[in-house]
């Protein structure tokens, strides 16, 4: 038998013995939630609950296989008849034997995004819409906007009007699309992600007696990340606990982040709404972090209004306080953080250990280039390095044909983007354009003309229109910050990434830093170069390397969920920045904002930085003054001396 008393803390204890009922679990961040339901499915077990009276949701199929292992080592009994995995999984599992009650084969096939998308553009076909002269959204955005439409269970027009205001125009076409799109779902007997979630939900709601039959088997569901549900995945486990209304839900209000996925906040911080009878547990002692990181998260995370009040309690001995780092400019925010993990590597620390934590991708522009300067390893867990992604390619190919119009990699990406323009017409194409002295000069020829394929001569147009606005640049002024303005503002650049990306405010975000940051070159041919030095000696650097190898994590907020560091930078801690200003327009965007914050400060355990540039560039305002983040000051006044302030403070104005 199990001493549970024993092996958990008072808070976990109270959870994992209590009788039944539906059961709210506040599980404040590293204080054990894992252990909790892992010891509270082992007590089912032991107190005569069969296996297959059990189900466990979880987020990830890898942490319900994990909490599954750690029950049967702890009653050395086998879990294999407990349904435990993701929502994905748990509804497959109910659907396959089902399917038929919606109209689909017991054999249905489960298809991916690519398949999805594959699918997508067989129904433009047929509807003979071609996005490629008629500017209209590609096969992957409308899998999103389809996507997110049946996730948040809001119409096409008010996902389109939200997200995607620039197709408003096509809502007509898009509505057609999505629905062709789910008929032929139908008749080829297929499902894709989302239709796992929202087919099980109707066959639960439509078919009372099968409804009975499975709420009726499980007597215990338990729910774990409850934070992060959509509306669908809340509704799906409130059908199953309506039998016996054994309904544990275990997650964290405060670490409430993935809006933009779908996630519904209300889920938890209604959920005593919905079951008025709930018990309401919290879990506040906090076995990760020092009680100095802890104060001044609790600090934070309690000028949210829409909230379940918590005070995360440390375990652990005092330690060193926080320190908000002001540094004159980004350059110098970058040095010192890198001159900091530099001293922390030679007294011992491993790299692992350290991460650089920030809220959007581009907040790592400056960091990475000195990361690379200085020889130290990094691992990008937002995505791929900045430099290399496929928006900053497109751009600097236009810079790279300007300094060097035999640049033949550049011209390919270029022309390759334009419709009609395949393999095969581009080697044509450059087949003449090779043999000319000048290529720019020659496309606006009348031979350019008569050596292209007719069928790529409209978008060629178009690339000449940009082509012209850019040398029609003075001399002087032909700098990153100017073409990409032309690019974003006067050519077709922007339509192209809202016709091929889902995040393309994000990535014209990405495009204007560009532009910031590329003032600090005299010229776009040493812009150019540093850009090509730094990227392959990144690459150079990860030959050969192997995962397991000691690194420093660069990683968004949101990517660092769930994870853990002893020393932890976060970055561009400034107003605008964090929060980040485009996400100050949604509804409670700032109380997001602020939980985000929280969950960044809670991923460290020994040391946290807060670090902010108070000089910024921009190139329509010049140089701008940056305040720090409105949740630094709102914790405490920054003019005024006071020991008790839960941060050092220190400037960095030199590279002394």
């Amino acid at each position: 038998m199990i001493d549970y008393e024993k092996d958990l803390n008072p808070e976990q204890y109270r959870v994992v013995m209590e009788e039944g009922g539906p059961l709210l679990v506040l599980a404040g961040a590293g204080s054990g939630k894992t252990r909790t339901l892992t010891y509270r499915v082992a007590r089912l077990l032991e107190s005569g609950v069969s296996p297959e009276n059990i189900l466990l949701a979880t987020f990830t199929n890898k942490a319900a296989n994990s909490m599954l292992n750690r029950v049967e080592s702890l009653i050395h009994s086998y879990t294999g008849r407990i349904m435990g995995g993701t929502f994905h999984h748990i509804a497959h599992r109910l659907l396959r034997s089902n399917a038929y009650r919606l109209g689909f084969k017991s054999n249905f096939s489960i298809v991916d995004s690519e398949d999805s998308r594959q699918l997508i553009s067989t129904c433009l076909a047929e509807l003979k819409i071609d996005t490629k002269q008629s500017k209209f959204p590609k096969s992957n955005i409308l899998a999103e906007i389809i996507g997110l439409a049946v996730n948040t269970q809001s119409t096409l027009e008010d996902v389109v009007q939200t997200k995607y205001p620039y197709f408003l125009h096509l809502l007509e076409e898009i509505t057609g699309i999505a629905m062709m799109y789910m008929q032929k779902k139908k008749d080829l007997s297929i499902m894709d992600f989302d239709d796992l979630l929202f087919n099980c939900r109707s066959l639960l709601l439509d078919h009372p007696d099968l409804l009975q039959n499975i709420a009726g088997r499980f007597r215990y569901v338990l729910v774990d990340e409850y934070q992060d549900t959509n509306i669908i995945q809340a509704d799906i486990v409130d059908l199953l606990a309506s039998c016996h209304r054994n309904l544990m839900v275990v997650g964290d209000d405060s670490q409430s982040i993935y809006s933009f996925r779908g996630a519904n906040f209300s889920n938890i911080i209604n959920f005593p709404e919905r079951y008025p009878d709930c018990k309401i547990f919290k879990l506040e002692t906090n076995y990760r972090s020092t009680p100095e990181i802890l104060h001044l998260a609790n600090l934070s995370i309690n000028n949210n209004e829409k909230q379940f009040p918590k005070e995360l309690r440390a375990v652990r001995k005092n330690g060193m306080r926080p320190v908000m780092v002001s540094a004159q400019n980004v350059v110098k925010q970058a040095y010192f953080v890198a001159q900091r993990i530099a001293e922390l590597v030679r007294s011992g620390i491993p790299m692992s250990e350290i991460a650089v934590l920030y809220r959007a991708h581009y907040h790592s522009m400056e960091m990475q280039m000195e990361f690379v300067r200085r020889d130290i390893p990094f691992d990008i867990r937002s995505g791929i390095r900045f430099f290399e992604q496929a928006h900053i390619k497109d751009v600097t190919s236009y810079m790279r044909i300007m300094v060097n119009p035999g640049d033949e990699l550049a011209w390919r990406r270029l022309l390759l983007m334009y419709p009609k323009v395949g393999k095969v017409t581009f080697n044509k194409i450059w087949k003449n354009l090779s043999k000319q002295e000048n290529p720019l000069e020659a496309i606006f020829t009348e031979d350019f003309i008569k050596s292209t394929p007719k069928p790529a001569i409209a978008g060629l147009a178009e690339f000449r229109k940009t082509i012209q606005l850019l040398l029609d640049l003075q001399p002087q002024d032909r700098l990153p910050g100017k073409i990409i303005d032309i690019l974003l503002n006067k050519s077709g650049y922007r339509t192209y990434l809202q016709d091929n990306y889902s995040d393309t405010s994000s990535r014209e975000e990405d495009l204007i830093q560009l532009g910031n940051f590329s003032a600090q070159f005299i010229n776009m041919e040493d812009f150019l170069n540093e850009l090509a030095l730094l990227t392959n000696m990144s690459r150079e650097e990860s030959v050969g390397e192997e995962d397991g190898e000691d690194k420093v994590a660069l990683s968004t907020i949101h990517q660092a969920k769930g994870l853990e560091w002893s020393y932890v930078f976060l970055i561009w801690c400034a107003d605008g920045m964090i929060p980040l200003q485009r996400a100050l327009k949604e509804a409670d965007g700032e109380e997001e904002e602020r939980r985000l914050f929280y969950v960044a400060v809670t991923r460290a355990r020994d040391q946290l930085y807060l670090c902010y540039p108070a000089l910024d560039y921009n190139r329509s305002s010049g140089v701008l003054n940056l305040a720090p983040s409105r949740f630094i000051r709102e914790i405490a006044p920054l003019s005024e001396f006071d020991e008790n302030r839960p941060f050092e403070q220190w400037a960095i104005y030199d590279n002394d």
